[in-house]
């Protein structure tokens, strides 16, 4: 079978949960990741036994090398098919194609993906600013003091530099963001932000400051996938995969071929390739937005607006529900929650939901076809999902 068609309607994802969502010092992360897989389970209308995959992410509070058996032994599930995936913000994105090629193979039925932490109250704030700064290439980065936030400052900066995206343009995306927080019934961040707010707040690395990055929370979410046939028998509308692609250019910043092209082109074009759909077909698009610049260069990247024109797209309110293209619903990373790998998996449980059109005023109006883009890294690792409410 042709790659490009391979996993078209082949799957669809029947359940999703997250978990409480904030600061919940009750909870570690074993127990966020069991909390939002209960949810998933019973959102499908299945039962525990019924999961015969699991594949999950990492963590940085947690001591399990093998998250995926340590979860495994904390909820008393047993798979035959398991899996930790070690991707970055991209692994809930690549966790999905992994379990939608199992159950393609016959290698499980019913997989559940799940990714969080305890992040906030595990780590800390002196924990987390150490996180962020022990990073990067341990020979020729992290001896000079560079920092995840510094390192997408840098390409912010030649962003900037080379395409013209202003600095209010770049808090028009927290903005954007934090408006659909505010109708969120679980985001963590839901005051109404403006501009000039975000361009003050404490200076982080030129030119981003605090409301340029997103947060840190406790967080985990969950989602069930089985195949497209088992799901027209199950409780909740399916949420079929269409289409999906990866690309993979680096892990250091220092040996990115580009500080302004990446592989979100790459992805999206598989992706768009397997699904039979452009992105003039696209209704709503949840984007990785670990930091404002981020969705601006996935935007561009994935065909919906040319270069440079990406930064005036969210200023002039076209990301907004109800615009040309609604983006990160939720509020995403910067403002509904972000924990590890989590941030990316919220992302995949709000486009569901919105393509069952249970989302009030949250909702897009006649939501048919969703994108889903995850990296990780610093813009190293990328996947692009196009899911649909109906087989394509």
């Amino acid at each position: 079978m042709a790659p490009s068609t391979s996993l078209r309607n082949k799957v669809a994802i029947v359940g999703v949960g997250e978990s409480d969502i904030g600061k919940v010092p009750k909870q570690t992360g074993l127990g966020l990741n069991a909390q939002a897989a209960r949810r998933a389970i019973f959102d499908a209308g299945l039962k525990p036994s019924d999961i015969d995959g699991l594949l999950t992410a990492y963590s940085f509070v947690e001591p399990y090398t093998m998250l995926g058996s340590a979860l495994c032994e904390y909820t008393g599930l047993r798979p035959r098919m398991s899996a930790s995936m070690v991707v970055g913000g991209a692994s809930p994105g690549i966790m999905l194609r992994h379990a939608a090629t199992s159950i393609a193979m016959g290698l499980a039925e019913t997989v559940l993906v799940c990714a969080g932490e305890n992040r906030a109250t595990g780590l800390g704030r002196e924990g987390s600013i150490a996180m962020l700064t022990n990073q990067g290439h341990p020979q020729f980065e992290k001896p000079y003091g560079g920092s995840i936030p510094a390192a997408y400052a840098m390409v912010a900066r030649r962003y900037m530099h080379e395409f013209g995206i202003t600095r209010e343009q770049l808090a028009s995306v927290a903005v954007n963001t934090r408006a659909h927080a505010c109708m969120h019934p679980t985001a963590q961040m839901r005051t109404p932000l403006t501009i000039e707010q975000v361009i003050s707040s404490k200076p982080i690395a030129d030119p981003l400051a605090m409301l340029d990055c997103c947060i840190i929370s406790d967080a985990a979410g969950a989602f069930i996938v089985t195949s497209a046939e088992r799901a027209l028998d199950l409780k909740q509308k399916p949420a079929y995969l269409l289409g999906i692609g990866e690309m993979h250019t680096h892990e250091h910043i220092m040996c990115a071929p580009s500080l302004t092209n990446f592989g979100a082109a790459e992805s999206g074009r598989i992706a768009f390739g397997m699904a039979g759909v452009g992105p003039t077909d696209i209704d709503l698009a949840q984007l990785y937005d670990c930091f404002t610049i981020v969705p601006i260069i996935e935007l561009e990247e994935l065909g919906f607006v040319e270069h440079g024109a990406g930064g005036k797209f969210f200023q002039d309110g076209h990301a907004r529900i109800g615009g040309k293209l609604p983006i990160n619903t939720h509020g995403g990373m910067l403002s509904h929650a972000h924990a590890g790998a989590a941030g990316a998996l919220l992302g995949i449980v709000e486009s569901v939901r919105q393509l069952r059109g249970t989302e009030g005023e949250r909702q897009v109006n006649d939501a048919k076809l969703a994108l889903v883009h995850n990296e990780g890294g610093i813009l190293s690792s990328h996947c692009t999902m196009i899911l649909s409410n109906q087989k394509g």
